[in-house]
């Protein structure tokens, strides 16, 4: 995924850190599988908690408005469904 979309003027308010830490999880996970990238993402915001560096609802609403723009309307169903299952997950 091209790295511009991290220079997104929306994203400007948005803690540098958090930043620096998603372009890290975004680095680790690809070439991931669907399955595997939810438990990696699971298991990334599990560790970002221990550091203190937690997204609010906001910022993470924002982070995939800005992830789905210019995409397809099959690569947005694959975001929603990511999001889904990781939320799935989460309730557990």
């Amino acid at each position: 995924m091209p790295q511009n979309w991290m220079n997104n003027p929306q994203l400007s308010g948005i803690d540098p850190a958090k930043m620096a830490m998603l372009q890290s999880m975004m680095n680790q996970g690809q070439g991931k599988n669907q399955n595997e990238l939810v438990t990696f993402l699971m298991a990334a915001a599990a560790n970002s908690q221990k550091k203190g560096l937690q997204f609010t609802s906001d910022e993470m609403n924002l982070i995939v408005n800005v992830l789905k723009e210019g995409k397809s309307p099959n690569e947005v169903a694959r975001i929603d469904k990511m999001l889904s299952l990781a939320k799935m997950m989460n309730k557990k």
